[in-house]
Parts: C-alpha cells; structure tokens; sequence
C-alpha cells in the first residue's frame, strides 16, 4: 500500500508495505541533477555523490562503507539529469542502521579538502573510462547533437577540466542549495510500517530547514544537427533519433508502444530485420527517454563502417513504414504485453517499488499504480501509435551521432531527408 506524508519542513515521506518480504530499501532522493548546474560547474551533482561517501562528522569513509556490508545489505548512489539517489538495501531488522547511514551522508558529510582533491582523480579516471566506452558515449553526444549547449546536453560525469577548477566554497555552495529538505524525498519500500517510516525519517530529519530550490525556466530547444565524433574504434557507434515526450503526456504510452514495435525487443521491428535477418549489426535497439519538459526517442546501432549507410538506409525505411502504415494489430498486442511483462516483472524487485515512489512523485507529483499503467496501455489503439508516430518522427527534427572511425553524418542525413520525406 502507498502512503505519503509531508513532514513541516519540506521533506516528503513516501513508503509501500510490502509485509510479504523480509527486505526493506530505503532511497534519498536530492531533486538536482545535472541539468541544474551552470556550464562552469558541469558536473558537479556527479562528483557531491562521489564526496558522500567519504566521510562525516561521526563515521569515516571506512565506516560507510563497512556498516551495511557488515550485515549483509547494500549501499549505493547515482545521479541523473534531473535527480540523485542514495539508497540502502537491508534485511527488515536493519533499517534504523540503513537510515541512519543515509541520512548522516546526505547531511554530514564533511567534503574535507584532502578528499575533494583525491575524489577529482577518480573521477578523472572515470571520466577516461567513460571515453574508452563508445556505445555509452555515444549517447551523449546524440544528447549535445539535439540540446546543443542546454544543460541536458551536456554529459552527467562533466570534463575532467571542470572538475578539477571546483574548490570546497563552490562545492559547498551548489550542495547547500540544492540539498534543503523541501528538495528531498525519503523513499521505503519493504517490510515497514507507514507510521513508524514517518516518526523514524521526522526524528532524523524534521529539524533541518533550508529553502526548496527552483528548478529554473530552461526548457530546451531541440535542434536537428549531425555531430561526428572519429575515434579508433572497431565499430561506428550510431544513434538517430527526434526529441520525445515527457512524462504526463497524454500520448507517452503510444509512444512506448512504438518504440518497443520499432527496436524495443528481440521481437521488434530492426531487431528482426537488421540483425536476425539481414546479420549486419550484433547490438541495434531504439528507447524513450523522459524529462520533465521534454523527452528524447533514439535507435542505436552498433556496427562496422561498411555497414553505416545500408543499416541507416533501413533504419529510416522501418520508421518510414511505420509513419506510411502504422504497426499491426498483432505487433500492437505484443507491445502491450511486453510493457505489461516487463512491468510486473520488475515488481519483483523491492528496489524497483522504491523507485517507483520517488519518480512518480518527482514528474507527476502523485502516485501511478501499475493497475493504471496497465490500463492505459490497454487502450491505445492502432490509430494513437501512428499518429504519435507522425507527430515525433518528423524529418526536420531528427538528429545523429556518431562515433567511431566515421566522419560524414550529412550524408546520413540527406538519405532520412530522401526516405522519411
């Protein structure tokens, strides 16, 4: 069962009893990602949630990294464009220590110097990683190809230059803005009690104050632009794509049904014709990306320079069929389950419920059950998917990236002009 409440200085409480498990994870989630920091900071949401880890005012980095290891359960974070999470996994005896821990990081940690200056190495080990690994590059730079200089263009982990420019003042600063309570949501999902979650998250936070950043008026504007990157690489890492909808659309479930009919799965559309017919590509899929004021609808391909103009050409004959012709009845129902199955599926996990939490509260400010995403998607017809389909896949507005030993994205996208037109 899901239950909310909001405690007097901003923080939001949301938990899911789930007495059938002997787990419980609990997420802090900081409403600021990447999206929210100025293009002399780029970067920096990424590298407060590496400096949380290193140590408050009452455990050291060690301890952190001991406490829930010692009993069995799991700590970790993450940062995103629009949010970062810190979450704990533990058996149910063991979440008053799960939350402790989380709540002396988010708000103790003491961002020493010394440890400032030894995380901007890993990170700028992290960051050459990053750049050894085209098919995750690629997508960001597909990114920077549609929002051009807009903060969601730009990559999550920042520039290695950025990073070491940042001293503790401005670190402080940017993390005292964006970590007041009314910017955080305590998450828990498991074997709990909604009463004793609130009493337990009011007593650890209820006495911070601070005030709620503003998320900015910085809605980007999409462009339809060509970005080459050449690397030395095996393989051109490939990705087409238009700008998508966001969240609360009325038509984001059309729009997850044709992408799962055009590259979602095995089953789809390029996945047969592209690879299991044609063997010219091993990994090739298309996903749906939503922010809170826009979205981004990409196909991936990962294949060898010769293969770069026949796979394109295809990829755009697919997506110019569906636009012509739409999907079929049966591709429409096996979509619908597919999203049903996957859905269900990961309700398996208690992770995932806890997630489930804190984005429905962070883009559509209430809870959606998976009753209603169920019966949404049941209702999108033939009709929603194509109209969708023309209303996104529009030639004007499609973008490319490209790394690997490939340097001529134009001619890529004179053939879309020519097939889509």
């Amino acid at each position: 069962m899901y239950r909310q409440e909001l405690l007097d200085n901003g923080v939001c409480v949301l938990t899911e009893d789930m007495p059938n498990v002997r787990s419980v994870v609990t997420g802090i989630w900081a409403d600021v990602g990447s999206r929210d920091e100025p293009p002399d900071a780029a970067g920096i949401s990424h590298f407060i949630e590496h400096l949380m880890f290193k140590g408050t005012r009452k455990r050291t980095a060690r301890d952190i990294a001991e406490a829930l290891d010692a009993v069995g359960g799991q700590l970790n974070a993450f940062t995103t464009k629009e949010y970062t999470c810190y979450y704990a996994r533990v058996m149910d005896e063991y979440f008053d220590l799960s939350l402790d821990v989380l709540v002396d990081m988010v708000l103790c940690s003491r961002f020493a110097p010394e440890d400032i200056d030894r995380e901007k190495n890993v990170i700028a080990e992290e960051i050459k990683m990053y750049e050894d690994t085209p098919d995750e590059l690629v997508h960001d730079v597909f990114a920077s190809a549609v929002w051009h200089e807009h903060a969601l263009g730009r990559p999550i982990i920042g520039e290695a230059s950025i990073i070491e420019s940042l001293d503790r003042s401005r670190i402080l600063s940017f993390y005292k803005a964006h970590y007041s309570p009314a910017n955080l949501i305590v998450a828990v999902a498991g074997n709990i009690k909604h009463q004793e979650v609130v009493e337990k998250v009011k007593a650890a936070l209820g006495s911070v104050s601070g005030i709620k950043a503003i998320r900015g008026e910085n809605r980007p504007v999409p462009h339809s632009n060509m970005v080459c990157r050449n690397k030395d690489t095996e393989q051109v890492h490939l990705c087409i794509g238009v700008p998508g909808l966001t969240l609360d659309n009325e038509n984001v479930y059309a729009m997850q049904l044709l992408n799962i009919a055009l590259g979602g799965g095995i089953s789809s559309r390029l996945f047969q014709e592209i690879r299991e017919n044609r063997g010219l590509v091993y990994s090739i899929y298309s996903y749906h990306a939503s922010y809170h004021d826009t979205g981004l609808f990409c196909v991936y391909a990962g294949l060898s320079k010769n293969n770069v103009l026949q796979v394109s050409e295809l990829v755009f004959q697919e997506m110019k069929s569906i636009l012509d012709h739409g999907i079929t009845e049966a591709e429409l129902q096996r979509s619908k389950d597919q999203v049903k199955g996957n859905l269900y599926l990961s309700l398996e996990n208690v992770t995932t419920h806890m997630s489930r939490l804190a984005k429905s509260k962070l883009y559509l400010d209430r809870f959606v059950a998976p009753e209603e995403v169920v019966e949404k998607v049941n209702k999108v017809t033939r009709d929603e998917v194509r109209d969708i389909t023309r209303a996104v896949l529009l030639p004007g507005s499609l973008a490319i990236a490209a790394v690997g030993p490939w340097d001529d994205c134009e001619i890529l996208h004179d053939k879309a002009g020519e097939i889509l037109a």
